[in-house]
Order: C-alpha cells, then sequence, then structure tokens
C-alpha cells in the first residue's frame, strides 16, 4: 500500500519519542492502532456490503432470465408447426381433389411417347387360355420337414 521502508519506520519512531516523549509513546501507539483496526473494519464492511450488493444483482438477472425462459417454455408447443403444415397438406389435398384435372399439351405428349412403351411387346406370346389357376389339393401327399439335430 505504502512504500515505507524500515529505515523510515526507524526514522518515524525517533521523531515520535522526541516529539511525544517516552511516557506518553505507549499510549498513543495504542490509540493508533485501535483507530487503524477501526479503519481496517469499516473498509472490510464497506466491501462485503458492495460485493452482496453485487451478487444480489447478479442474483435478480439471474431471476429475471429464468422467468423468461420459463415464459418462452410455457409458450412453446412443438406440435403447432406440425399441426399447421399438415393442415396445411390436408388443405392442399382437398383442394387439389376438388378441381377437375386439366391436361398441358406437354403432358399429352408425354402420354402418348409412354403409352407404347408400356404395351406388351410383340415377340411374347399371348395366353389365350382364360380359366382360372387350380388350388392346391388339401388332400395332396403332406410335407415333412427334418428336424436339426
Amino acid at each position: 500500500m505504502f512504500d515505507i521502508s524500515w529505515t523510515e519506520f526507524l526514522l518515524i519512531g525517533v521523531v515520535a519519542l522526541i516529539v511525544i516523549g517516552p511516557k506518553e509513546l505507549p499510549a498513543v501507539l495504542r490509540t493508533l492502532g485501535q483507530y487503524t483496526r477501526k479503519v481496517r473494519s469499516m473498509a472490510a464492511d464497506f466491501q462485503g456490503q458492495f460485493q452482496e450488493a453485487m451478487r444480489e444483482a447478479e442474483m435478480a438477472d439471474l431471476k429475471q432470465q429464468v422467468e423468461d425462459i420459463a415464459t418462452d417454455i410455457k409458450q412453446y408447443d412443438p406440435l403447432k408447426d406440425v399441426r399447421a403444415d399438415v393442415e396445411a397438406a390436408g388443405k392442399d389435398i382437398q383442394a387439389s381433389l376438388e378441381q377437375p384435372a386439366l391436361m398441358t399439351p406437354r403432358d399429352a405428349v408425354a402420354e402418348e411417347t409412354t403409352a407404347p412403351e408400356l404395351a406388351a411387346p410383340a415377340s411374347l406370346p399371348m395366353a389365350t387360355d382364360t380359366a382360372a389357376p387350380q388350388a392346391p389339393d388339401s388332400a395332396a401327399e403332406p410335407v415333412t420337414t427334418r428336424q436339426a439335430g
């Protein structure tokens, strides 16, 4: 705090001994010590009160932040956006089902080019028998399975 060396303390002590006198010096030093103790305790109290006020201000800020977060959490609905998207998609589908399908010239050209490709090739024989396939007989020989062992 103060940059005072031992020689300076010795000089102050010699001057105090000469000015105050040897009889009064112990009482003066005791009184000086008491005042120093009071000043230090007052400085420590002030510092403690200042730090406490800073902590209270920080706590008030933290409390406000927690309240803001709690308010945001109460208002947060993660399904709200999904619900709105699903409802919008449902309305779009409903609207598209209610409108008649319009074919554009581009769609007509695309349909003409893809239609022959989807037809059966001429090289494959066509089945002339229209009889339905028969179901397997349930009285047929039972199927046996081997057990691993």
